[in-house]
């Protein structure tokens, strides 16, 4: 179904440095925690994300990650998720975090 250019805008997609990483075992499927700084006009945001099958705890530290930053809060068991860290399925369905193309780009900007 098509939206328009205005519709599009609603969304508010920013890119962020993830922080920090903590598993998450209370999790139903595997995830990890995420701290990810917006810079200062966004703050500091947390994202649950079920992206363990292809990266590591060290691997995201300080990697830069698009997400959406103007959904409401979810409850994902006992953490509060705030953003939605965006990514898309390989062949087997595990999620490939959509990245910049190895250029760090403003944390904060906003994706239009």
């Amino acid at each position: 179904m098509p939206i328009s250019y205005d519709d599009f805008r609603t969304v508010e997609m920013h890119v962020g440095r993830i922080t920090a990483v903590e598993n998450f075992p209370e999790a139903r499927k595997p995830a990890y925690k995420l701290t990810i700084d917006f810079g200062p006009a966004i703050g500091t945001k947390k994202s649950s994300a079920q992206i363990t099958a292809l990266y590591s705890r060290e691997e995201l530290l300080n990697r830069q990650v698009v997400c959406v930053t103007n959904f409401p809060p979810k409850q994902i068991g006992p953490f509060i998720s705030e953003v939605l860290t965006l990514g898309a399925p390989d062949a087997e369905g595990n999620v490939v975090l959509l990245g910049l193309d190895g250029k760090d780009a403003t944390v904060g900007g906003r994706i239009y």
